[in-house]
Order: structure tokens, then C-alpha cells, then sequence
């Protein structure tokens, strides 16, 4: 299995810098300047990758289907239009994937997309350097192979599943590819802020002690960054949130996207909790230096002490500074009962130059 991952010109792996993908999704609105706007948006406010979603509605939903369901349910009862109406126009032609992909490279970010039938996996091949798989589509063996024998990198997202679920998914994309990364998620797109109850990043520590070489990741879909933090404390390197301008505007996806200004926020946030995360070695920091000395203590004369006295433990103070050379309070006992080689004055650091064994 690949500790690292290249993805265009990133390098993705536990070692490196997170990496965020804007998912513009449906938030285009229809509009390829939209989209090209949004692209631009994402790449100033600090994203990784720009990415969309590749579907036809005939080839995602069922008109039968939905129709013949007593409601619209979720995050889709607040839409005004049918399912189908929805997904038929937030669908993108494909015609669009060319520019996208143009625009992206001179923007100097990553271009990819969320294909959701056999003809998108087929006519992302030559413009995406990897492949996300939806959630929804974990269950569809068929077509997370289509993608993982392209040999490209394959993103796969865990919302609405179970352990079993994953386990089915992640054994066949393994069997053809190990460039893969896994993705915690919840597919709940209402916005609720008691969406944090079910988010349970703790997934991501069953997933590294299933998979231990596979690089983590989250697609989220929560306000604020807590998620994000937590999710990269506990060892994601792959960020994945939805992406607008307007969190107003009237869509499927824009209520709970991200923005510029939240989304710089969340970036810079993560910078600063990976350089926090540092090195899992224990040792005086480079920052700390001065601090041993002045807040650590080492042993002192309580009183003037003569040449030949032997110490008592009424003799030795524990006092900061920590004089460098000094003793340390740890080995106070075996201070107690050796003798004076000096004569001390009252505060002075001892060193074991001065004692000797009586």
C-alpha cells in the first residue's frame, strides 16, 4: 500500500500538508463562467483541487423511483423541483471538462470530478488526475472498479455506511489499486448544527488500525471547522468540504458550503494545528530552551556550608534557576550524606564537583 500519494503535482501522505478540495458541485448553477468564477474563488482562498460532479439524471436517479415515494425526504424536502428536475440541472455537460480542467492548471490547482456513471468514468479519464467516489456509490462495486483500473488515485467517501459496507468497498479497490484514501463522512446535508453528534471522527482511528498504510481523509458538510480540526488531529491529510460564494443562493448545495472568507479561515486554521501537531518525540523544544533553566530547580545551599561538613537534607534548598551543571532534585538522596570538598554560600548551586562521599 503507497504511504504517499501524487496528485497532480501534490504529494499527499502523513507527512505532508493537508490537502483541500473545494467541491464546487452543483453551486455552478448551469453556468460555466459561474463555475470558472468559483474555480478562481477556491484556488485565492487556499484549495488544493477544485471539484465537480460528473451525472446525468436518467443515469442517477429514477423519475419511477421518486415519484412514486410518499415525500421528498432529508435535505431533499426543502427542495422546491422534483429530484429528478434537481439533478437534471445541476448536472454539468461534459462538454465543460476540457475548460474546467484549463482553467484549474492555470489557476495551478487540481482538477477533478465525482463520476456517476460507466460513460463520465470513461470521459474523466484523460483530464482527471484522480477519481473521487460519492458516498452513495460505495455499495456499487461495478463502478468503484471502473475507476480503481484506471490506476489513478481513487478518493472514496463513507457517509451513510457501515463497517461492512467499507470493508467490501475498500478489499476490492485494494485488490487492483493501492493508491486509495479513505473518507470519513455523514451524509446529512441539512445544515443542522446537530449534525456534530453524528459525525463520529473516531471512524477515522477504526479505519487506521484496519488499514494502517492508507492515507485519511473527511468529506464534510458541517459549519465551522471543528470538524476539519479534529478530523486532521486524529491523522487526515485529505479535506473535502463543498464550496460557494453565496451561501444564499437558491441550490441544492449552497446552504451549507463553505465560502471564501470561511474557507481561508479554515486553512489557515489547519496550518496552524499541523505545525502544532509536531513530532510525536518528547523533548525539550527548541522554544524551551531558556525555560528549563529559569523555571526548573536544582539543589542549593540553604546556609553557608564549610569545607568537610557532611549534608543534611536541612542543609539543601530546591530553588529555580536550574544553573546548568547543577543538580537536579532527583537525585537529592544522593546528595544527603556526602561532604563539603568547598566551602558554599547560602544559594549557591551544587555540583557534584564539590562532593565528595564522606
Amino acid at each position: 500500500m503507497s504511504a504517499e500519494i501524487s496528485i497532480g503535482k501534490h504529494l499527499i501522505g502523513q507527512k505532508r500538508p493537508t490537502y483541500f478540495i473545494a467541491d464546487i458541485a452543483a453551486n455552478h448553477d448551469g453556468d460555466l463562467d459561474r463555475a470558472f468564477k468559483l474555480c478562481e474563488l477556491a484556488a485565492k482562498a487556499g484549495a488544493d483541487a477544485a471539484k465537480f460532479q460528473n451525472f446525468r439524471g436518467p443515469k442517477i436517479v429514477s423519475d419511477y423511483g421518486f415519484s412514486h415515494m410518499n415525500s421528498q425526504v432529508s435535505h431533499q424536502a426543502k427542495w422546491k423541483k422534483s429530484v429528478t428536475e434537481v439533478y437534471d440541472g445541476a448536472s454539468i455537460p461534459f462538454e465543460w471538462t476540457l475548460h474546467l480542467g484549463e482553467a484549474c492548471a492555470e489557476l495551478g490547482i487540481d482538477y477533478f470530478s465525482s463520476p456517476y456513471d460507466f460513460e463520465a468514468i470513461d470521459m474523466l479519464d484523460q483530464y482527471v488526475p484522480a477519481y473521487k467516489i460519492g458516498s452513495g456509490d460505495i455499495t456499487w462495486i461495478e463502478s468503484c472498479l471502473r475507476m480503481a483500473n484506471k490506476g489513478k488515485p481513487v478518493l472514496l467517501a463513507t457517509g451513510a455506511s457501515d463497517i461492512g459496507d467499507v470493508q467490501r468497498c475498500v478489499d476490492a479497490i485494494l485488490a487492483v489499486n493501492p493508491q486509495l484514501v479513505l473518507m470519513q463522512c455523514n451524509t446529512n446535508y441539512t445544515a443542522d448544527p446537530g449534525n456534530f453528534d453524528h459525525i463520529h471522527l473516531n471512524v477515522l482511528k477504526t479505519y487506521h488500525e484496519m488499514w494502517p498504510d492508507l492515507i485519511l481523509g473527511l468529506s464534510d458538510h458541517t459549519h465551522g471547522h471543528a470538524t476539519v480540526l479534529g478530523a486532521v488531529a486524529l491523522g487526515a491529510r485529505v479535506v473535502e468540504k463543498h464550496f460557494t460564494d453565496d451561501n444564499s443562493r437558491e441550490g441544492p448545495d449552497h446552504a451549507f458550503a463553505m465560502n471564501p472568507d470561511s474557507w481561508a479561515e479554515m486553512v489557515e486554521n489547519t496550518r496552524q494545528l499541523e505545525r502544532a501537531l509536531g513530532s510525536g518525540n518528547k523533548v525539550v523544544a527548541g522554544n524551551e530552551q531558556e525555560t528549563v533553566v529559569v523555571q526548573r530547580r536544582c539543589l542549593r545551599a540553604a546556609r553557608n556550608i564549610r569545607w568537610g561538613e557532611n549534608f543534611t537534607r536541612e542543609m539543601i534548598d530546591v530553588l529555580r534557576p536550574a544553573t546548568p551543571g547543577a543538580i537536579m532534585p532527583y537525585d537529592i538522596d544522593k546528595v544527603i550524606g556526602s561532604v563539603a570538598l568547598a566551602d558554599l554560600e547560602k544559594g549557591q548551586d551544587l555540583r557534584w564537583l564539590d562532593l565528595g562521599r564522606a
